[in-house]
């Protein structure tokens, strides 16, 4: 895996899932790291642990959806670690409730589902690039869903915002690429998450048994893990991918090769 040493790096969404088993092996690859998160327990806890192992974090309670919050998460990264190379802009939500028609979606349930999930991209990206400048480039990663290409029923407000994703980071690939800056995305399936196990909860019975019948649904078999997204993400941040730009890579266990996946998997919500 690549060597991240000297490089620092901030994770929306950091605390828990798959922002914070990405935070925990950028830190294991010489990396320090930035939480940004609004879940101050878990927040405090991921940090602690990062510490007592060696590593280098800062937990910033923040809604990254709001200007100044986002703006101190990059100055607390400044302020502690020098500056920023890498933002994996990871934070995302999907609300039991949110599952509605657009005639039935609140539109404060509207907003808030577009703050999060694509105006906090645009905000840690406004504040992180002028850092990211001076340090001669870096990489901007964005999580955006399989539903940003295909979608379910009933997820409005979920599937405008991830397609926002990936047609964000098309663009700001173009405006940035003569700075060394790359931006790139990824679409994951079924990941095993809070924010999934919330959802799966909701169905009601065991929800071990509900995340096996998603797994099914995927060619692989199986859910995929925090760890999977850890993975794919340190090599999208890494020079190994330095001639990747503004394009998506799935990580869905095949989800999209089925074609109509939603009907056949059960559940997604890319987060």
């Amino acid at each position: 895996m690549a060597d991240f040493d000297g490089k620092v790096v901030i994770v929306t969404g950091g605390a828990l899932g798959m922002g914070g088993d990405t935070a925990v092996e950028f830190v294991r690859n010489g990396a320090s790291v930035v939480i940004a998160d609004l879940n101050t327990e878990a927040g405090d806890r991921r940090e602690s642990d990062i510490r007592a192992e060696g590593g280098r974090a800062l937990f910033v309670e923040s809604d990254v959806a709001l200007a100044d919050d986002a703006r101190r998460v990059v100055d607390g990264a400044v302020a502690e670690f020098g500056g920023v190379d890498i933002l994996f802009n990871n934070v995302g939500i999907q609300p039991v409730d949110s599952y509605k028609n657009v005639e039935d979606t609140p539109e404060s349930m509207w907003d808030r589902i577009l703050d999060v999930n694509l105006k906090s991209y645009f905000l840690m990206a406004k504040y992180a690039i002028p850092e990211i400048r001076k340090r001669g480039g870096g990489v901007i990663i964005n999580n955006a869903s399989v539903q940003g290409l295909q979608s379910q029923y009933l997820v409005p407000a979920y599937a405008a915002s991830k397609g926002g994703v990936l047609s964000f980071t098309r663009q700001m690939a173009l405006d940035y690429a003569p700075e060394n800056i790359r931006v790139l995305a990824i679409c994951p399936g079924t990941i095993d998450t809070d924010m999934v196990r919330t959802v799966a909860a909701a169905e009601g019975g065991d929800i071990e048994v509900t995340l096996d019948r998603y797994g099914a649904g995927h060619p692989v078999g199986r859910i995929g893990t925090g760890q999977d997204i850890a993975n794919l993400v340190m090599f999208l941040a890494s020079d190994k991918s330095s001639f990747m730009t503004g394009t998506h890579v799935m990580i869905d266990g095949g989800y999209m090769a089925l074609g109509a996946w939603a009907g056949g998997a059960g559940a997604d919500t890319g987060q």
